[in-house]
């Protein structure tokens, strides 16, 4: 059996003074396609900074309970390299001049836009030129991301995280600002990069956001694992009516899932 990408065992996070999450246990497994769903407060959010280790659960016995590939410790500037992340607040530090290629560059520096210290290699050019490709947004390459819709803006930020072949891709609320076609053409991308085998991590609230290649979804309440399963189990009328604490009605359309109150 291969090494899980993620592993949590009764992982523990306070802050101030409370439980942001409380006991989590669960497994994602390496190429596996997740959302994590639930109302705001829910600890999504605290889950992502577990992974990307911005914070710390409890130690159990001398033992950190959250292990990325079977390891607890992590240089943190290697573990960059292991995920993407693409959010909304990630986007406000690019709405400056530059252009699309060099967002993109910028990756592989961990930096917002390119300095005059980077050395920027023929394989990097490749790399993201590779990835505009692949992306659709070739023709972004050259516009400056102030000028950029929310959407293009988006999708290069996508190119962007990609650029170290990361072992999966984290998106925190990606459909937040964008417009009914913008997130559509989003989620298209996101579409494209489930069906290569990498894992995808989708956090958010908002269901229409759980594209086709998700399979499972992990529901989170008051900082607890509310319910986790395959994706047509959990996404019922029921239990989400219960994790938003108000009566929803879930409707199924072209694979996508939508909810009604």
């Amino acid at each position: 059996m291969s090494v899980p990408l993620l592993k949590f065992h009764q992982a523990t996070v306070i802050l101030g003074g409370a439980r942001a999450l409380d006991s989590i246990t669960t497994t994602i497994g390496s190429g596996e396609n997740v959302a994590i769903i639930g109302p705001n407060g829910s600890g999504k959010s605290t889950l992502i900074k577990l992974i990307t280790r911005e914070l710390y659960p409890q130690v159990i016995n001398g033992e950190i309970p959250v292990e990325i590939l079977g390891e607890s410790a992590w240089d943190i500037f290697k573990l960059r390299s292991l995920f993407g992340i693409v959010s909304a607040d990630l986007q406000d530090f690019f709405r400056r001049q530059m252009s699309g290629l060099d967002a993109v560059l910028s990756g592989f520096f961990g930096s917002v836009g390119l300095y005059p210290h980077h050395e920027v290699t023929e394989e990097m050019k490749a790399r993201a030129e590779e990835l505009l490709h692949f992306l659709e947004i070739s023709h972004l390459a050259s516009k400056n991301m102030t000028a950029m819709s929310t959407g293009e803006a988006r999708r290069m930020l996508i190119a962007r995280a990609l650029v170290h072949s990361p072992r999966a891709l984290i998106l925190d609320e990606p459909s937040n600002g964008l417009d009914p076609y913008a997130a559509r053409s989003f989620a298209d991308s996101l579409r494209k990069i489930a069906r290569t085998g990498d894992s995808v991590i989708l956090v958010t609230h908002h269901l229409p956001d759980i594209f086709p290649e998700i399979s499972r979804v992990i529901m989170l309440k008051n900082g607890r694992i509310f319910a986790d399963g395959p994706k047509r189990e959990i996404l019922t009328s029921e239990l989400l009516s219960e994790l938003f604490a108000t009566p929803v009605q879930v409707v199924a359309r072209n694979q996508y899932y939508h909810l009604m109150i």
